[in-house]
């Protein structure tokens, strides 16, 4: 398996597709946004949605920096 070509393939569709790239997003949000609440973080809980979509964006943008 080549992990740079698949990942290339992976950041191409998150591009090309927003639906696609919101499904990703959104899951990953909802994943810092439930260890977030299991961990008693003090933040609103509209904050934390932001908090949580802010840094599933930074992941993606990242993710794909090279892609």
């Amino acid at each position: 398996m080549d992990v740079k070509k698949e990942l290339n393939v992976l950041c191409k569709a998150l591009k090309k597709d927003k639906g696609y790239y919101y499904g990703w997003q959104a899951n990953i949000a909802m994943a810092f946004f439930d260890e977030a609440k299991r961990n008693k973080v003090k933040v609103s809980t509209p904050k934390l949605h932001e908090i949580s979509n802010n840094a599933a964006i930074n992941f993606l943008n990242c993710l794909c920096q090279g892609g």
